[in-house]
This record gives structure tokens, C-alpha cells and sequence, in this order.
């Protein structure tokens, strides 16, 4: 199974939510990109009061676990387009769905998106915490 990550499992992995330890369990040879690493790094100097050298940490921490997948460009910015207009999602949703869709994914782990949808015959949205 090739498995994409959400940015809120990479959130809860850094966070002491009771969820923290099933997010670090997922981390170990998952796939993020670069919308899951931007909202990450926001979220975590804004919500989890870290700091930059603590968010500069838990980034590199990130890419050692996981697989990156390669950089938002216009293939990933329209196929996007395409997935939040087709199932009815936010753009940043459609953006690390379609960088799953590329990166051959067939699940995308995330607490936030429609458990159970699948897009585009191919990757499934799963919940981990349920």
C-alpha cells in the first residue's frame, strides 16, 4: 500500500494529542508533499506554539520518515482544480489529493476529508483515528 499523508497526521505526530502516536506510526515510510508540509509548518507555529527552530526540527524529522513527493506545479494545480470541482472539496483538500494521485497512491490518511471517498478510482480517503 502506498499511503499519502494528510498535514494533520504530521500535526498529531507532533502535537500530545491522544492521536500523536497512531500519527507516528503512519509517518514511518508515508508520502507527503509539499501542501502537507506547508500547512504543517503553519499550524505548528501558530496553533502548537512552536518555534522556528522546533517547526525547522519536526520538518526534517518529516523528511526522514517520509517519501516527498515532488514540487506543486501546474500538472498538480489542475489536476486539483479538476478533483475540488468533480467531489465538491476546498482547493487545499484537492491539492495534496491530486500530489497523492501522481505519487500512485491508493489511500490518503487524513482525519479532515470525507472517510471512505474515493477519487478517481484510485486513492481511497481513510481515517486512522476511527
Amino acid at each position: 500500500m502506498r499511503a499519502f499523508l494528510d498535514s494533520n497526521i504530521l500535526i498529531y505526530a507532533f502535537s500530545d494529542d491522544p492521536r500523536s502516536e497512531r500519527a507516528r506510526q503512519l509517518l514511518v515510510g508515508g508520502i507527503v508533499g509539499i501542501q502537507s508540509l506547508n500547512e504543517f509548518a503553519n499550524v505548528a507555529l501558530k496553533r502548537l506554539g512552536l518555534n522556528w527552530d522546533e517547526v525547522d526540527f519536526a520538518l526534517d524529522r518529516i523528511l526522514r520518515l517520509c517519501e516527498l513527493d515532488g514540487p506543486i506545479d501546474l500538472e498538480i494545480h489542475r489536476t486539483a482544480m479538476l478533483v475540488a470541482r468533480r467531489y465538491k472539496l476546498a482547493v487545499y483538500d484537492a491539492l495534496i489529493l491530486a500530489a497523492a494521485l501522481r505519487a500512485s497512491c491508493d489511500r490518503l490518511w487524513s482525519e479532515d476529508m470525507h472517510d471512505g471517498l474515493l477519487v478517481e478510482g484510485q486513492v481511497t480517503v481513510s481515517n486512522p483515528f476511527r
